[in-house]
């Protein structure tokens, strides 16, 4: 043992004496860097889905808010949800999910809704009254099943909203990402399959309840961007 660091040492001595550079501390092991994870969820509420001549194939939506990041976005689904603000300043109309159509669904791409005065993507209103302004562009579009505000440009989020269904890179920094899907992925799957290339639904798709729901401690551990591979047993 003694001959083999005596005969290590005399190297290193040979070696810096031709002039190179020899390092004489282990080298550390490399910092990897960390998991990246959405942002915490702060508030959860939820989505219950009709689907027209499918009754067994609807259900519940879960969805977790991420406060912290965007909290106007947050605080104007969270409401619509729980049908807690009264009517429209603009509309008259109750500013309330229940009873409205998810009106725009593309396969391989996203179910949108939120358009609870017209059902057709022309209309809805916040609860500020109108149009609110963007917030953060923070959370990329690089997984699935994230929630994000709908708009006509910048600045014009009211109350229409989507979930993706693929990874949408190419909207990142047009439309906020304000959430994610907690329970449910199979219903917004099956609400998917309803769709069409021209966005317009096969049969009508409704969302016949929603509310706020208590968030737990599972709720608020960190979640990975990174996803499993979808299977038909999630929901």
């Amino acid at each position: 043992m003694m001959k083999g660091k005596l005969a290590w040492t005399l190297l290193i001595i040979f070696l810096e004496v031709q002039g190179y550079d020899v390092p004489r501390k282990k080298a550390e092991k490399p910092k990897m860097d960390p998991i990246p994870t959405l942002p915490e969820r702060t508030h959860k509420v939820f989505l219950d889905v009709k689907i027209e001549g499918q009754e067994d194939r609807g259900g519940r939506i879960i969805l977790g808010l991420f406060g912290g990041i965007a909290p106007r976005a947050v605080e104007n689904f969270r409401s619509l949800c729980a049908c807690d603000k009264g009517n429209g300043k603009l509309t008259g109309k109750p500013l309330c999910y229940k009873g409205s159509h998810f009106h725009r669904i593309i396969p391989n791409f996203m179910i949108q809704g939120g358009d609870f005065t017209d059902n057709d993507g022309t209309g809805g209103e916040s609860i500020y009254g109108g149009s609110f302004e963007d917030e953060s562009f923070a959370v990329k579009h690089n997984r699935r099943f994230l929630l994000s505000m709908a708009n006509s440009g910048r600045d014009t989020n009211r109350s229409q909203f989507f979930i993706n269904t693929v990874k949408t890179q190419w909207l990142d920094g047009k439309h906020i990402v304000f959430g994610v899907v907690l329970g449910g992925e199979g219903i917004v799957k099956a609400i998917e399959e309803q769709g069409t290339n021209g966005g317009r639904p096969k049969v009508t798709v409704t969302i016949v309840d929603s509310g706020e729901l208590k968030l737990t401690a599972e709720d608020k551990k960190p979640m990975e961007v990174a996803m499993k591979p979808f299977t038909i047993e999630d929901s």
